[in-house]
């Protein structure tokens, strides 16, 4: 044999108990697995992990929310059944197709940093008064963040039941666009009259946008 071949295999003889010994290594070594981050937005949760019962009491207090509406006996709109969401009022969970099923309901979808939004429900709260209990306005929040919500109804001084909907579970039952505001319209049975993808400024807007349909 020659020189020239004894190196040679000196050298795949190292190359070898080097790869062997790498092998071993990485079979004793522990595993690692990539950390899996989650981004949780409005569409994974209700609220936020700040929004506490205890961080909610005072806001809740001073934005003096009346009741959501009670869950009924009838089963109320197909599309609906099923949604659970929070009554920002008191935090009781609440079953979106039986409490609003009998009544013709005003929907009205919104964000607490929407300014369009915001302008508008002071013209939805005097709506609900001028139509009195003929016509049932309840607004949506569809954030997360509910104790900006209550923050912004407080200073706006808007009593309207609301329902805190951080996966917009409403908007997506009833196949709402996702933008806002929007108003949508329910008769008593639970069929969508009209969903408006607009802002009001007034109560007289409001009430010649959805006293057309009359079902």
């Amino acid at each position: 044999m020659t020189r020239k071949a004894r190196w040679q295999i000196a050298i795949l003889a190292a190359v070898a108990a080097l790869t062997a010994a790498l092998v071993v290594q990485l079979r004793d070594y522990p595993a690692t697995t990539p950390t899996t981050v989650t981004t949780r937005t409005q569409a994974d949760r209700e609220h936020r992990d700040a929004d506490t019962p205890a961080a909610l009491a005072g806001p809740r207090r001073r934005a003096n929310l009346p009741p959501c509406p009670a869950a009924g006996s009838a089963p109320g709109a197909a599309a609906l059944r099923g949604v659970l969401v929070e009554c920002a009022a008191d935090g009781s969970a609440v079953d979106v197709a039986r409490s609003l099923a009998g009544h013709r309901v005003i929907l009205n979808l919104w964000a607490y940093w929407c300014t369009a939004c915001t302008a508008e429900l002071p013209a939805m709260a005097e709506y609900q008064r001028r139509i009195g209990t003929d016509v049932m306005v309840v607004t949506v929040h569809q954030d997360e963040n509910e104790t900006a919500a209550l923050v912004r109804l407080a200073e706006l001084g808007v009593g309207l039941p609301t329902l805190q909907d951080g996966r917009r579970r409403i908007a997506a039952a009833l196949r709402v666009a996702n933008v806002m505001p929007a108003t949508v319209v329910l008769r008593p049975d639970g069929s969508v009259a009209q969903t408006l993808l607009r802002d009001f400024d007034s109560a007289d807007e409001i009430a010649a946008a959805v006293e057309n349909d009359r079902g």
